[in-house]
């Protein structure tokens, strides 16, 4: 029997979180999806949870919980809306709890602040990013979502050996959504052997996503840094999101996880998928 596929939001009850969780849901109606939602709570010890305050503070988060799932469960057309009180550190838990429910997708917001905890995720996106096993879209609340479905997806291509492995991935929610891929092949050197390899996994990238009958355009650009250029590239064809990987060139322009992901989480304007390039190779087991 084929298991059912589970995306997780990161809620702290900021409208950010609530922007994630829409988002999701949209999402999980292409993909037959259930939704996560999932709260860590630092505020209550295990000796204060039995205490009057430790309780109404409880019943606070659940009573906010059970509301967000009577308003969002009608959009969810097809799976189940459901929560998760975890305590501990923000994204240790979450982590933890995607791996535990073997997660499809993580969705989180770039930034965050609540009644509950000042900038609950805004402090911790980032190492979100760099700790949850499957693949992440970190989003903003200003993000504005039109048409309720993905239509283009960036896919940036670099010189590094890493850059190839988002690509069966973004592929594969490519399909789900049918939506198209443009890939960007970006030179930020003008040393012929680099631009050789760009030519080189550019050209690969284009043929697999081909292959598997997704639709799929291809520009090339020189640039300073790869996230100005991604994002002025992602604005140019619309795209409601961008492909990427922890590990990118690094370069005197492009210092902001390996820099690129932290870029593009902490400035793009527009959703951001990232993919783990130590877990890659354990979420196509997954997928399989």
């Amino acid at each position: 029997m084929k298991k059912e596929k589970q995306i997780l939001v990161a809620i702290d009850f900021s409208k950010c979180s609530i922007k994630a969780l829409e988002f999701a849901i949209c999402i999980a109606n292409d993909i037959n999806a259930n939704v996560l939602m999932v709260h860590v709570d630092k505020e209550i010890s295990s000796e204060s949870l039995f205490s009057k305050r430790g309780n109404e503070h409880t019943e606070k988060i659940l009573s906010s919980l059970e509301k967000l799932t009577a308003k969002y469960q009608p959009s969810l057309l097809q799976g189940k809306l459901e929560y998760k009180i975890r305590k501990g550190k923000v994204h240790i838990e979450i982590a933890n709890q995607a791996k535990y429910s073997d997660a499809y997708l993580l969705v989180t917001g770039a930034h965050g602040v609540s009644g509950f905890e000042e900038f609950w995720i805004g402090s911790n996106a980032f190492r979100l990013v760099t700790s949850v096993p499957c693949p992440i879209i970190t989003i903003r609340e200003s993000f504005i979502w039109k048409q309720k479905h993905i239509t283009n997806i960036v896919l940036p291509i670099d010189s590094t050996i890493e850059t190839r492995q988002k690509v069966p991935i973004a592929t594969e929610l490519a399909k789900c959504f049918n939506a198209k891929v443009h890939v960007l092949g970006v030179y930020s050197s003008s040393l012929k052997d680099m631009k050789s390899l760009v030519d080189a996994y550019t050209k690969q990238t284009v043929e697999y996503i081909e292959n598997e009958g997704v639709k799929c355009d291809v520009v090339f650009k020189f640039c300073e840094n790869i996230t100005e250029a991604s994002l002025e590239y992602a604005t140019e064809v619309s795209a409601e999101l961008i492909a990427i990987m922890t590990e990118q060139e690094k370069s005197a322009k492009n210092i902001w996880l390996g820099p690129y992901a932290q870029q593009m989480v902490n400035h793009s304007p527009l959703p951001v998928l990232t993919i783990r390039s130590k877990n890659f190779y354990d979420i196509l087991a997954k997928k399989d």
